[in-house]
Parts: C-alpha cells; sequence; structure tokens
C-alpha cells in the first residue's frame, strides 16, 4: 500500500465559524482524524461518519497519549495509505508542537501540509472587545506560553517584555498567573497595568474577569474562573466595556443540541449561530432509503393514475425525485397531479424543483393535512403518499373519514436512530453544558432517548417543533416547550424568548 499524506489542521479557539474553510475540506475528505481535548465540540460533530476518529487527549485512564506516540501514530497512518488529519486547537505552529509532529514525517519520507488555524491569542481578546493592538495605546503584541515544567523558573525575559510596551497575551498559563505578574511586577511594569483574563473564549461559556496587575490573582479566585483560559496584559483590556459585541447577541452564551439528520442540520444551525449561540450537532436519527423500492418504482412509472401526490417531509421528497432521476423518469410526467405538503421545510424542497403545492394545511401536522386534503378532494381519486415507514397513521385515516379514495401510502425510507461517535451526549447533559435541545419530529426525540439511556430526561429542556414532538418528549419525561407555528423560524424565537426569560432571571 502506499504512502497516504498528514495534515496539521488548526481548528480554531472553538467557534466553529473560525474553522476555515481549507480546514473543513480537509476534515470532510479525511480517512483518519486524530484530536485533542482542546478542539471544539461543534467542530468535532463536524466529523464525517466515514472518517474514523482516534482521540489523544485522553484514553481509558485518562491519560494524555504522549507526543512520541501521537508523532507514531500520525506515521503509521499514513503509510497505512491514509489521509490522515491532525486536528489540534487553535493554530498547530503556535505552541501546538505542530513542529515536532512533523518532524518523523519529513524523515520518513511522508508528505504533508500545513493548515493554520485562527489562534486564541488574537480571537479570544477580540470576542471580548480587546483589540490586540490600538494606536492610542500599543504598537505590538507579543504571544507568550505561560506553561512552565514543575519546579522549574521561567526562561522568560520579563523586563524585554516590559519595555516592548506592547500588549502581552499568555496561553496556557493560569495555573501561574501568580507567578507572571510577579514576574512583570519585579521587572517594573506599573501595578496598575490592566489585565484580563479571559475563559473558554468563542464559546457559550465564554467569560472574562478584568483588574489590574496588584489584584487580578484574586479577582480570578474569586470568580472562579478555570481553563482554559488566557492571560492579557495591557492597556487595550480598558476597552473591553466599551467595545463588547459578543454578549450582546441574543443568544450569546447558549449552547443547543440540534438533533435533526445530517444533511437537514445545516440550516437550523446557521440560524442559531447567527444570534450567537454555540451550536452542537447531534443528529439523532439518520434517514436510510429502502434500496430496490419495487413499489416506488411502479408508482413513478403510473404517475398519470393519480390526481394527488402528497409529501409530508424534506427527505420524503429528496428520496422520490432521487428514485425519478435513476429511472430517467421526466419531470412533465407530474403534469396534471396536485401537491399537498406538510411544511416549509418541506415546502422549500419542492419549489426548489420548480414545482408549486397546491395545499399546504394551516398547522404542519399530519392530522391537519388530512382533513384538510379530505375537505377538496374528490370521489375517487387516487393519491400517492411516498413517506418513512413509520408514518403518521392520521393523515390517511382523516382522509378516508372524508372521501371514499384510493391510496398508495409507499413508504420510501426508514428512521435509524443514532448517537455521536465523539461526543457523550449523556454525559454533556448529566453535567448541564447543553442549556436546550431542539427537537423537529417525534423520531428524533425517540432517537435521542435510545442513545442516552439511563439520563434523567427531567435535565433536559426540550424545545419542540409540534405537538406530537412535544408529546413523544413529554412521555419521557422532559422539561417541554413548544414553538408557535411548526416552523424552524419558530422555533429559534422560542429559544430566544427562553433564552432572554433566563438572562433576566440571573441578573435578578
Amino acid at each position: 500500500m502506499g504512502n497516504g499524506k498528514v495534515w496539521l489542521v488548526g481548528a480554531g479557539p472553538g467557534d466553529v465559524g473560525l474553522l476555515t474553510i481549507k480546514g473543513m475540506k480537509v476534515i470532510e475528505e479525511a480517512d483518519v482524524v486524530v484530536y485533542d481535548r482542546l478542539v471544539g465540540m461543534g467542530i468535532l460533530s463536524l466529523i464525517p461518519d466515514k472518517a474514523r476518529c482516534i482521540d489523544v487527549g485522553k484514553t481509558s485512564g485518562n491519560h494524555m497519549m504522549s507526543q512520541e506516540g501521537i508523532n507514531k501514530l500520525l506515521l503509521e497512518e499514513a503509510k497505512n495509505g491514509n489521509r490522515v488529519v491532525r486536528l489540534k486547537g487553535g493554530d498547530p505552529f503556535l505552541f501546538g508542537r505542530g513542529g515536532e509532529e512533523i518532524e518523523l514525517l519529513v524523515k520518513e519520507g511522508i508528505p504533508y501540509e500545513i493548515v493554520p488555524g485562527i489562534t486564541s491569542a488574537i480571537s479570544v481578546p477580540a470576542y471580548n472587545g480587546i483589540p490586540v493592538t490600538h494606536r492610542d495605546f500599543t504598537s505590538s503584541v507579543h504571544i507568550i506560553t505561560g506553561h512552565k515544567k514543575k519546579d522549574e523558573e521561567y526562561d522568560i525575559d520579563f523586563s524585554a517584555l516590559v519595555k516592548t510596551k506592547g500588549t502581552l497575551v499568555f496561553l496556557m498559563g493560569l495555573s501561574e498567573l501568580g507567578s507572571i505578574c510577579k514576574g512583570l511586577s519585579d521587572a517594573g511594569m506599573d501595578k496598575n497595568m490592566p489585565v484580563a483574563v479571559l475563559e473558554r473564549g468563542t464559546t457559550a461559556k465564554q467569560r472574562k474577569v478584568i483588574s489590574d496587575l496588584s489584584t487580578i490573582e484574586e479577582t480570578v479566585r474569586l470568580n472562579n474562573i478555570s481553563t482554559p483560559a488566557i492571560i492579557v496584559v495591557g492597556k487595550v483590556c480598558s476597552l473591553s466595556k466599551g467595545f463588547s459585541w459578543y454578549e450582546k447577541l441574543p443568544l450569546a452564551g447558549c449552547r443547543i443540541a440540534v438533533t435533526r439528520p445530517k444533511e437537514l442540520i445545516s440550516g437550523l444551525s446557521e440560524k442559531l449561530r447567527i444570534k450567537g449561540a454555540e451550536v452542537i450537532e447531534l443528529p439523532a436519527i439518520r434517514i436510510e432509503p429502502i434500496k430496490e423500492n419495487l413499489a416506488l418504482k411502479q408508482s413513478i412509472s403510473n404517475l398519470a393514475s393519480y390526481q394527488w401526490i402528497v409529501f409530508t417531509s424534506p427527505s420524503g421528497v429528496n428520496i422520490f425525485f432521487e428514485e425519478m432521476k435513476s429511472m430517467k423518469a421526466d419531470i412533465r410526467s407530474l403534469a396534471g397531479l396536485k401537491i399537498a405538503v406538510i411544511g416549509e421545510g418541506t415546502l422549500k424542497m419542492i419549489e426548489g424543483r420548480g414545482l408549486y403545492a397546491d395545499l399546504v394545511p394551516s398547522r404542519y401536522d399530519a392530522e391537519n393535512l388530512g382533513k384538510e386534503l379530505g375537505a377538496i378532494c374528490f370521489e375517487g381519486d387516487r393519491m400517492l403518499i411516498p413517506r418513512a415507514d413509520i408514518g403518521n397513521i392520521l393523515l390517511v385515516e382523516e382522509i378516508k373519514k372524508r372521501k371514499n379514495v384510493v391510496i398508495d401510502d409507499i413508504p420510501t425510507y426508514r428512521t435509524v436512530y443514532e448517537g455521536s461517535r465523539i461526543i457523550n451526549e449523556k454525559e454533556e447533559f448529566q453535567n448541564r453544558n447543553i442549556d436546550y435541545a431542539l427537537f423537529t419530529s417525534a423520531s428524533t426525540v425517540r432517537g435521542f432517548v435510545s442513545v442516552t439511556e439511563g439520563l434523567d430526561y427531567g435535565l433536559v429542556n426540550a424545545v419542540c417543533i409540534g405537538a406530537q414532538t412535544k408529546k413523544e418528549a413529554d412521555g419521557h419525561g422532559m422539561k417541554t416547550q413548544m414553538a408557535e407555528k411548526a416552523t424552524l423560524d419558530s422555533l429559534v424565537r422560542l429559544v430566544e424568548e427562553l433564552h432572554e426569560k433566563q438572562r433576566q432571571g440571573n441578573e435578578k
């Protein structure tokens, strides 16, 4: 087997939006992803299913894999012909030991690329309203590792740093904050120099404390600031109050789990991220088309015999038209058919095909579609309903209550329950690390429950798109809220309202 290749990819500081386009592309094409604990959960949730994932941040014994072990792992995986992504928090060449990881690759003749990442030294202050340079305060910035070996003195020339009069950014230095402040003070820095300590920057759990050189250690202790955190020393820290912007976004500080199928998740995630939320994509179900679906093929071959075609989900639309394509069935064969759909997502999917619905129910659920369709169709009409194999029976029942029609209710896909391979969903909810779980169907609730067995569901704040979804979540004891309308925009508005109430409650 020929050699593969290694990419050292900087994942950035945590916010998935700060992962570079090239970084995302390389991850999507990976055979193996080797990652560590500083990579944000939102980015880990984007790793494709086909990629084998190796966590080198911890093992079953909670011990870090040695750097030498990581180096050998990258070499071995590449020698096996794999496209290997070494995914690292921040930038691989800024205190990321990237240089050490490529030394062995160079020696063994393994091809590699470096994909720079956005460093926390610049981005985390920016998310806290601190420009690391400003013409009125400083013209330089200096990035220093705050980490030192146990029982050893700092190999840092504090006097030289103080003389620069620049902004100083210490990475990985929270445990040595006292030593850093003493070193700067002993080197002549003004004890009133502003200092900021920024915790979990660019994530929903972002926090900051700002004080001065003489009091920052006590301020950090009183506020229980913990790692990961960076230390910023300089006059620019005084700008934070006036320049802060992230916390003003409507969903800032909110971490949300989105459980839609992977192929449908991006639109909802983007709506939430624009408003400042940290989104963790945790698809609870996977859509699996039914292979060699003879019933569907036969129906497509006889579309002229139907008066109505009914779509109940975006997945149903996609699978139906993919089958038409595989059969080389011309879209003109739909001429004369009336189209009924449930929901805005399904409607948009139809319109994307150049078609328009004849019926969209006033309320987006199977029962109301059945009632309204039954009211306007004619006796003897023939209807095609290509949908999930566990579709809501109320749709067919409500139609037949009103008219004597022929219905071909054809399963076109199965809903398979699944969980994350990387993120321990049960643990995240038990530790109250996720503020809300968004459910867009009863099946997403069932899928979530299937992979979090034993979880106290009273810890789950479930935001549901409709009555059936809420009923399913209620049945498991979740704390439920239902959107006013069964649309993604209404779902997002509800999350905003809930988060604002929580904010106001915390401020009292």
